[in-house]
């Protein structure tokens, strides 16, 4: 396997007015690199002024997974809390710029979305899975970080607080019936039906009034943002924290994390 491919790629391609964003690295469930993240602002960028993407579907190779977030192994040049700020900006950055676009986009969700993941999938205008499929953020398990309060806002709007909290704070994960039930996804197919299932909402998406739907999404976008002021010191304090080295040391090392509150 070359360097390339065991660092993932952000796929795209463009068929009848449907662009396709497919995270392909599923020998690590499609977990983030910081060039998978340079790699879908670019594709973002260019939707933005492409008339001929009408709909835009985001999805994860191998069957297994979405996004499992964030490659762990990154986060161990770490030194200070001003990275921890500098890394939620960057995903902060491009996780605003899904949200910018101005055509429908979809999240077809098999298996695991996860942190990064989720932050991504949350983006999304619509969200389809397939049963047992796994949401959530379990870091106060995992790494003990944070998630910007951008992001924070955008899943409280789409789950409802107390689930956010049963997330980031219990480390649970919401499986794919629950997550229909809120609302939070649009549908739940079977793997052989979920890319037709898919197919069936874009045209759907596609054939109504685009003017309408981009000023919907984007007051709907307003109204998040307007909810979720500045915290730097927030992500400073978690990433700043002998917990999050504890973290990511526990985790590159496979063992259970001893939890200081540090």
């Amino acid at each position: 396997m070359t360097d390339i491919l065991a660092a993932g790629t952000v796929d795209l391609a463009v068929r009848q007015g449907v662009a396709t964003v497919t995270f392909n690295r599923p020998q690590a469930r499609n977990a983030m690199t910081w060039a998978m993240y340079q790699q879908l602002s670019r594709h973002c960028e260019i939707f933005k002024t492409d008339p001929n993407v009408k709909a835009v579907v985001f999805r994860g190779a191998g069957g297994q997974a979405f996004v499992a977030g964030t490659d762990i192994e990154q986060f161990k040049t770490f030194q200070t809390g001003s990275d921890g700020v500098a890394y939620e900006a960057q995903i902060e950055a491009c996780i605003d710029l899904l949200c910018s676009l101005p055509m429908p986009t979809v999240a077809l969700i098999e298996g695991w979305a996860v942190g990064g993941g989720l932050a991504i999938a949350t983006a999304c205008d619509f969200r389809l899975a397939t049963p047992g499929s796994q949401l959530g953020a379990p870091i106060a398990k995992t790494l003990g970080n944070c998630l910007s309060v951008a992001n924070v806002a955008r899943l409280s709007a789409a789950f409802s607080p107390q689930r956010v909290k049963r997330m980031l704070m219990l480390a649970e994960m919401i499986g794919s019936d629950e997550a229909l039930a809120c609302g939070y996804l649009h549908a739940v197919a079977a793997p052989e039906e979920i890319d037709t299932t898919t197919a069936a909402l874009v045209q759907r998406l596609m054939a109504l009034a685009p003017v309408t739907q981009q000023v919907s999404k984007q007051a709907l976008n307003r109204l998040v943002q307007h909810s979720a002021p500045e915290a730097e010191d927030l992500i400073r304090q978690a990433y700043g924290s002998e917990d999050f080295r504890e973290g990511v040391s526990a985790f590159v090392a496979k063992r259970k994390p001893n939890w200081r509150g540090l």
